[in-house]
């Protein structure tokens, strides 16, 4: 094994006393604060620069060359620090100006709220130029008290570390001095104490009524260089990530449970769909402004949040049950955002409707992003590889058994036929076996280091040749699963 030197983030449920959870909620209002403060100043200089423009545009010149002409920069962190630091007053002493509270909290919580609106900027003018993938960024809004996050990034000097553990079950924070944790911080202890993690910050953010503490440390970890034996045994697995099932894989996921090539979609959502909708009603009912919709509200926000939390689990197991099996993990090169069904349409049913809001639902509560960014950080962990196939990759149209394109499959049918080779399997398994035949290619015509095979992170794979995934392993694999007459595994 080799020795890296990675970022990582441990995180614990706090268990704070009232106290500490008022004090909490004003660090995460001064960090609002500073960021809506310095979105400000960028707005009203992007308004003053627009407004120029338009004025010499109006007066002949084009679009372009006002461009140039106007000469008038958008203030960055360290100017509106700058500022902010020179023109606050200070309640203590009977001093105006702006954030005269600001010696109550620390400090860092006005720096990330300054860094965090730069990142909003440059997010919304890089999607603007097309720099950015994804979908569209807007423009820049304001936080607003009850709608957005409570949240705050802390920072030290890590030569005098002030954000440690204290024991298994206390975080000290600046300023705030040891806040319970709600488990056992005994691994990051451990670390810390063995020299092999360093803390660099801590983010604390609310997620329905509970405060929750990510520590981010520079962690020497030990990445495997070659798969183990039993990934070995596994070798290359195709996935067929969906919504009627989270997963179809081209293996079994357990070798001694031939029916394991199926991984259930949990359906978080819809077990507490009965508890959120009386939830919600009884909040609709409510005044706006009240003390019973301030309640209402934290009962759905604590249904939604025990949601994320059981939804988190079982993608942790899913990944990472994956990544120790096998040696090689290949997956479709998908866009979340592309596949989920957009409004009614001019020609679409009410019925149709209803059932493209039921497959939304099922898609976005299997998180198949997410699945996605589990495997690319996981994977390296392991030893395992992830290949991201193309995006337009035909799985889903190509017969596994001899190649014949059948066009007329849809992702609503169950179902693939062939009408050359007679072969009826369902079409997950069809297309899970497609995509391990297309990540088999892809292994194939890519040379040690070239950086070509593509992955969610950017980065190449490593053909273990000699580590049971080479060609003749990869053949035996493909005439075993594909041979004419074989049983399909569903």
């Amino acid at each position: 094994m080799a020795t890296h030197e990675v970022l990582r983030a441990f995180r614990f449920a706090l268990d704070p006393s009232e106290t500490q959870a008022v004090a909490l909620a004003r660090y995460a209002g001064a960090a609002r604060w500073a960021f809506n403060h310095a979105l400000a100043i960028k707005q009203a200089a992007h308004q003053q620069w627009r407004a120029e423009v338009d004025a010499l545009v109006k007066s002949g010149i084009t679009e372009p060359e006002a461009r140039k002409k106007v000469k008038i920069a958008i203030p960055s962190k360290p100017a509106i620090q700058k500022a902010w630091v020179a023109g606050r007053g200070d309640s203590r002493c009977d001093v105006d100006g702006s954030c005269p509270w600001w010696w109550e909290v620390n400090n860092y919580c006005f720096q990330s709220g300054f860094i965090d609106a730069d990142a909003s900027w440059r997010n919304w003018l890089s999607s603007l130029r097309g720099d950015r993938n994804g979908r569209r960024v807007g423009y820049p809004r304001y936080k607003k008290k009850g709608r957005s996050r409570d949240s705050f990034r802390l920072h030290h000097d890590v030569k005098r570390p002030s954000i440690r553990l204290v024991g298994h079950r206390r975080l000290n924070l600046p300023k705030l001095g040891e806040v319970r944790l709600h488990g056992s911080g005994k691994r990051l202890m451990r670390l810390a104490a063995r020299g092999q993690a360093v803390i660099q910050s801590v983010t604390v953010s609310r997620t329905g009524s509970r405060w929750y503490a990510s520590v981010l440390c520079k962690v020497q970890q030990e990445l495997p260089q070659r798969p183990t034996a039993r990934q070995r045994v596994g070798g290359l697995v195709g996935v067929d990530l969906g919504s009627a099932y989270l997963a179809v894989l081209s293996d079994r996921l357990h070798r001694d449970d031939p029916d394991s090539t199926v991984v259930e979609h949990p359906r978080r959502l819809k077990q507490s769909m009965d508890r959120l909708v009386k939830a919600q009603r009884a909040l609709s009912r409510t005044v706006k402004g009240s003390a019973r919709r301030a309640k209402a509200a934290r009962k759905v926000a604590r249904i939604y949040h025990q949601i994320a939390e059981r939804r988190a689990t079982d993608l942790h197991t899913f990944t990472r049950r994956l990544t120790s099996n096998f040696s090689h993990i290949a997956i479709e090169g998908f866009s979340v955002e592309g596949m989920v069904a957009r409004g009614t349409g001019s020609g679409r049913s009410r019925r149709g409707s209803k059932l493209s809001s039921l497959f939304n639902r099922h898609l976005l509560d299997a998180s198949l992003g997410e699945v996605r960014r589990q495997l690319s950080y996981k994977a390296p962990w392991y030893g395992a590889t992830l290949i991201v196939l193309a995006p337009g990759e035909p799985v889903n149209l190509i017969c596994s058994r001899c190649g014949a394109q059948n066009s007329r499959v849809t992702v609503s049918d169950s179902k693939f036929s062939c009408r050359d080779c007679g072969l009826d399997i369902a079409r997950q398994q069809n297309a899970a076996r497609n995509i391990m035949r297309a990540g088999r290619r892809s292994l194939g015509s890519v040379t040690p280091g070239s950086g070509e095979t593509i992955n969610a992170r950017g980065g190449a794979i490593r053909p273990h040749t000699r580590s049971g995934v080479g060609r003749a392993a990869l053949k035996r694999e493909d005439t075993r699963s594909h041979r004419p007459g074989a049983t399909p595994r569903e």
